[in-house]
C-alpha cells in the first residue's frame, strides 16, 4: 500500500497518532515529529518542514504537514507550496482543537487570551517558564503577558494533572483561568480526509 508521511509538530504527536490507532490508518500513515520548542522560534519552522520533506521525499507516496501556520508568518505556506504538499488549514492548533467556529467565539469575546492544550499544559515548565527564561527573568511575565486577561485550557483529554498544570499557570502568570473541553476537535476530520483521498505522486524537488 501506498502511504503518507504526516510531519508532525510534537506538540500534537499524541493526538494524531491516537487517532490514527482509533481509525485504523497504521498501514496508510506514518508520524515523524519535529520538536515543540520550534514555536518558540517560529521563524525555524518552514526551513525545519523543507528538510524534513526533502529528506523524506524518495520514501513516500505522498506527504502532509501537519502544522497550522503556527507564527512562521505565511513561511509555512511557501514551502509547502514549492515543494507540492499540502499542510492543515488555519492559524494554529487552538483553532483546530476548539473548532473554527468556537475558536472565532472564543478570540472575539476576549482578545487577550492565552491558550493552552493538553501538551502545553503538560509542559509549561519546560516549554514556557524555562524555554522564555521566566524562571531566571520573572520580570519578563509582565513584557510577554502584560496585555493578556484570560487563560483558556482547551482539554484534548480529562487528566487532573494537566488540569492542575493549566490551573497553577494562569495563576503564575496573573490571569484568570477557564477551562474548554475540545477532544480532538477538527483534527480527525483532517486526518480522515488525507487518509481518504486518492494518493497524488510527489513531484520531484525543484
Amino acid at each position: 500500500m501506498a502511504r503518507t508521511l504526516l510531519i508532525t509538530c510534537g506538540a500534537i504527536a499524541r493526538e494524531v497518532v491516537a487517532l490514527i490507532r482509533a481509525n485504523g490508518w497504521q498501514a496508510q500513515m506514518e508520524v515523524q515529529c519535529l520538536p515543540a520548542e520550534l514555536h518558540n522560534r517560529p521563524e525555524r519552522i518552514a526551513p525545519a518542514v523543507r528538510e524534513k520533506i526533502r529528506s523524506q521525499r524518495a520514501a513516500f507516496a505522498s506527504i502532509f504537514v501537519a502544522y497550522a501556520d503556527c507564527g512562521s508568518g505565511g513561511l509555512l505556506d511557501a514551502v509547502c507550496a514549492e515543494e507540492g504538499v499540502e499542510r492543515i488549514p488555519g492559524d494554529h492548533c487552538y483553532g483546530f482543537f476548539a473548532g473554527a467556529a468556537a475558536f472565532a467565539e472564543l478570540h472575539e469575546e476576549e482578545i487577550g487570551t492565552f491558550y493552552l492544550t493538553d501538551f502545553l499544559a503538560q509542559h509549561f515548565e519546560r516549554l514556557m517558564w524555562r524555554g522564555l527564561g521566566l524562571d531566571r527573568h520573572p520580570e519578563l511575565v509582565e513584557m510577554y503577558f502584560g496585555n493578556y486577561t484570560r487563560l483558556v485550557y482547551l482539554a484534548q483529554t480529562d487528566n487532573p494533572e494537566w488540569e492542575r498544570a493549566a490551573r497553577d499557570a494562569a495563576q503564575r502568570l496573573g490571569l484568570r483561568y477557564q477551562r474548554r473541553d475540545t477532544g480532538y476537535g477538527e483534527l480527525e476530520q483532517v486526518l480522515r480526509g488525507v487518509a481518504e483521498r486518492p494518493v497524488i505522486p510527489l513531484r520531484p524537488a525543484s
